[in-house]
C-alpha cells in the first residue's frame, strides 16, 4: 500500500492499515502529544485503532514540541 504521510510517499506491506498501525511503524518511540488528521479532518485518539486508512488518504501527523 502506498500512503502519503506528511507530504512524503511511503510504502507499506499491508492491505489494511489503521492509524495506530502507521504510528507504530512511523513514530514508534513517541505517541503522546501527537495529533493525526486524515484528509484535513482530525481523528480522535480513541478512533486510531478502528479508523481504516485508504490508499488515497492524505495523512498528517503532528507532534507537539516545547519551545522557549
Amino acid at each position: 500500500m502506498e500512503l502519503k504521510i506528511n507530504n512524503q510517499i511511503k510504502q507499506f506491506q499491508a492491505d489494511v492499515l489503521h492509524i495506530q498501525d502507521v504510528l507504530d511503524i512511523e513514530n514508534s518511540q513517541k505517541q503522546n502529544g501527537i495529533a493525526v488528521a486524515i484528509n484535513n479532518i482530525v481523528i480522535p485518539k480513541s478512533n486510531w485503532n478502528s479508523h481504516i486508512i485508504q490508499e488515497t488518504d492524505e495523512i498528517l501527523i503532528i507532534s507537539a514540541t516545547q519551545g522557549g
